[in-house]
């Protein structure tokens, strides 16, 4: 589900794994990993890249079909 999820808001945001490598501190190599589903983010790389896409965790793991979750927390 992430690789599928991953991609899609790569091309809608118009954002390169080269570009959330550099801005996250993440490997471009796993982030090339990642986009071709050879492997999955472990916890940590998984929140900077929700945290840079600006989407929750749920929706990069198909959790949830709204990116905006994250935004509904409970104050």
């Amino acid at each position: 589900m992430f690789t599928s999820i991953f991609v899609q808001l790569l091309q809608d945001k118009g954002i390169t794994p080269y570009r959330i490598a550099k801005e996250t501190g993440i490997s471009q190599g796993l982030m090339n990993e990642y986009k071709s589903g050879k492997k999955s983010p472990n916890i940590q790389n998984l929140i900077k890249i929700a945290d840079y896409l600006d989407c929750s965790t749920d929706y990069l793991l198909g959790r949830t079909d709204n990116p905006d979750s994250h935004k509904n927390k409970l104050k």
